[in-house]
């Protein structure tokens, strides 16, 4: 016999198996002869009140074995099937590909960066030698931007896609079964690398081809419709394919190809996106307000079994938002940079999160409306305001990867910051008056929204919490318009917009939603045979 229970459980319970299996019993009023194994389903935490407590969701199974997870995942040998071009092996890229494979098509991808392991030593040189190398960093290489900042696997975008075939689709690569458990799953930084390089073995092995140090440099089309593409290695050696589809998944910060399609008269526009500052507290400021703890003791005890906690704020200031973004709680602040003369922050955590610091982007709207140049006649106008300010963060920094910052009251009360605390930024950080770095209209909202957050959580607006500059690379500040039916390019057939870098997606789980959607719309437009 099969049950299904929702129950309210203390956190020691819901997260401890044998206690957990228990206090299913006790609910089934199960006896001593009774066989039986459960099979958690779904867990949350509700923590609106000082006394935590945890909403579970499990099956158990009463006298016959539990059935493992269905992960429904079935791959086809592609080898010699025709073929589907994709550009970026990020998360549209890579799920546009295994998607492609499950309906009898070949992928082929090519990645301007390097395999996820070979892109360590890339990301060591930036944090150790303040060297950022344009095709192998934090943004670009094997796995995307996702791989080495966090994986969070939380996404609104059930509307758009199956969310629970991507997660069983991560689980089938090597991925822990908790991540279907979770409201808020996390796959974590550390664990994330080995996943990505299952899934490419997974491509190649039904056929499917992966090229790494290989970007797209010209496109090449006849009339309306997308003939060929160029693409260059990094022996400087350039090759032109005949395509008749291509799914462009190149990431929100691949710069050269927003130009590139610009440059070929292929339609992009400007876009609305957000910018700001990581800001880092200790975490234990971050549990102590979230979990209601009155005293050290309280809160040593409630993390025993709970995670580090993290939150999610929004403020209003006029007509424009100021919100957190990428929370990371016991995590790190990454330098992201893609190019040279610019500094870029994001944050990553652990599959433990077990650092001691939390830091989140806070960032404020940027419209189209404050920008210097006209979208209209410049579709690379937002673009160019957000190199602007990260051009202005490297000079702030002292023109290396060392970052501005200033103590969190500081920025409020427009006093220097004498001295900065410990700060998870590798490459180090400088006092500066974040104002100037910001610029006013950043810098005004931002006061007001941490003025706002402070309202919220009491706790938070403290000296011990350091802003950190810049947050720039929210979303992509172009959007690559497509047809809302075919998601084909609304000028170019044949080319399919996807993903972060085309204005479509805000993460790892969407993007792969989309990367999905185009693989099907591609496939179903590919000539009959």
């Amino acid at each position: 016999m099969i049950k299904e229970l929702t129950l309210v459980a203390e956190p020691n319970v819901a997260f401890t198996e044998d206690l957990l299996k228990e206090f299913v019993a006790q609910e089934l009023a199960l006896s001593s002869k009774d066989s039986f194994s459960i099979k958690l389903l779904k867990r949350s935490i509700d923590a609106r009140n000082r006394r935590i407590k945890i909403n579970v969701k499990v099956q158990a199974f009463i006298n016959e074995p539990m059935k493992p997870t269905e992960l429904g995942v079935q791959y086809l040998n592609v080898e010699s099937k025709p073929l589907i071009h994709i550009i970026g092996a990020g998360p549209a890229g890579l799920f546009a590909a295994l998607r492609c494979i499950e309906l009898g098509f070949k992928p082929v991808i090519f990645e301007r960066g390097k395999d996820v392991k070979a892109r360590r030593r890339d990301l060591a040189a930036i944090n150790k030698d303040h060297i950022v190398n344009p095709e192998s960093n934090y943004c670009f290489g094997e796995g995307g931007a996702g791989t080495y900042s966090d994986g969070k696997l939380y996404t609104r975008s059930g509307k758009r896609g199956n969310i629970d075939k991507v997660l069983k689709t991560f689980v089938y690569h090597g991925a822990k079964e908790e991540i279907l458990v979770d409201a808020h799953p996390h796959i974590g930084t550390n664990k994330l690398p080995d996943i990505i390089t299952a899934i490419r073995e997974t491509i190649i092995k039904q056929g499917g081809e992966v090229h790494f140090n290989t970007r797209l440099i010209d496109i090449e089309s006849k009339g309306n419709e997308l003939k060929a593409i160029t693409v260059s290695n990094d022996k400087g050696e350039t090759k032109t394919i005949e395509v008749a589809k291509l799914i462009l998944a190149t990431g929100h910060s691949a710069r050269d190809i927003f130009e590139l399609l610009h440059a070929k008269n292929i339609t992009i526009e400007a876009k609305a996106f957000a910018m700001g500052v990581r800001a880092e507290h200790p975490q234990e400021i971050i549990d102590t307000v979230q979990y209601h703890c009155g005293t050290h003791d309280e809160l040593i005890a409630k993390r025993e079994y709970l995670p580090a906690a993290s939150y999610s704020l929004v403020h209003q200031v006029g007509d424009r938002g100021v919100y957190s973004f990428c929370m990371c709680p016991g995590g790190i602040i990454a330098p992201c940079a893609t190019g040279p003369e610019q500094v870029v922050t994001n944050g990553w955590s652990p599959s433990k999160r077990n650092n001691p610091y939390a830091n989140s982007g806070i960032v404020t709207e940027i419209k189209l409306t404050d920008l210097k140049e006209d979208p209209i006649k410049n579709p690379l106008a937002a673009l160019n305001f957000q190199k602007e300010l990260e051009h202005t963060a490297w000079l702030s920094g002292g023109k290396t990867q060392t970052a501005p910052a200033q103590r969190l009251m500081d920025f409020l009360n427009q006093r220097i910051s004498n001295d900065l605390p410990d700060c998870s930024y590798q490459p180090g950080i400088k006092s500066m008056p974040m104002e100037i770095v910001l610029g006013p209209l950043i810098a005004k909202a931002l006061k007001q929204g941490f003025k706002g957050f402070g309202e919220k959580m009491r706790p938070y607006l403290t000296n011990e919490a350091v802003i950190v500059g810049v947050e720039s690379r929210t979303s992509t500040p172009v959007r690559i318009p497509r047809n809302i039916d075919t998601l084909e390019h609304t000028q170019l057939k044949g080319l399919y917009p996807c993903g972060e870098g085309a204005g479509y997606a805000g993460g790892i789980v969407s993007a792969a939603i989309d990367g999905e959607r185009c693989a099907e719309m591609a496939i179903a437009a590919f000539p009959k045979i």
